[in-house]
């Protein structure tokens, strides 16, 4: 089930967070020829992921810890297989960050004064002007993401995906709302059955 829910989940998203390993051997291993940093990009950009953020992990078990040329190197090679894929890699944020010890998810770490921290420049998709965008931690360069525009003022669409039955709770039909908005107490139609029923809550 894991490759199934893995291409359902990328398919929605808006922004993929591509985590690559700094550690000695790790980064090499998932850059090789069938790694699964080359497979992740490639798959996130074919289905249809256009913003991309990379986190340089476990940047604390490089040789030697913290290194900023092992940082160079890893941003350079997956700046060039990214650009291969289809992305701008000015368009994309590397940072640094230590999941272990938490540097550079939230708040700025202090053991890496060499990172001055991480710049894109885009265009943005609503304004359709340049922008340059700046930040120093992973949590702002996921707040930097450019949403894309939602079609909420089309008629509610939202194709099925699955449907549960759940004790106590009853039908729950899964799926992503494509166009318009799905709200508690709202009356919707199921084609081509013609079903209608009362939406009771949404769930995430």
């Amino acid at each position: 089930d894991f490759i199934k829910n893995m291409i359902t989940g990328t398919s929605q998203a808006d922004c993929a967070v591509l985590i690559v390993a700094a550690g000695v051997g790790e980064f090499e291993a998932g850059i090789s020829k069938n790694g699964q940093t080359r497979e992740h990009a490639l798959l996130a950009y074919t289905l249809g992921v256009k913003q991309m953020i990379v986190g340089i992990n476990k940047i604390d078990s490089t040789e030697p810890p913290y290194s900023e040329s092992r940082y160079n190197e890893i941003k350079k090679e997956v700046s060039g297989y990214i650009k291969k894929v289809g992305y701008n890699p000015d368009s994309v944020a590397f940072v640094p960050i230590s999941g272990w010890h938490g540097d550079n998810m939230v708040t700025p770490s202090t053991n890496m004064s060499w990172f001055k921290g991480w710049t894109i420049n885009r265009r943005n998709a609503a304004t359709k002007k340049e922008e340059s965008l700046n930040g120093l931690t992973l949590l702002e360069a996921m707040d930097a993401i450019d949403p894309p525009a939602r079609p909420t003022d089309k008629p509610l669409r939202l194709p099925l995906q699955d449907v549960y039955k759940i004790g106590g709770i009853g039908t729950v039909p899964v799926g992503r709302v494509e166009t318009g908005v799905l709200k508690p107490g709202m009356v919707v139609s199921f084609a081509p059955h013609g079903l209608t029923t009362e939406v009771k809550s949404v769930e995430m």
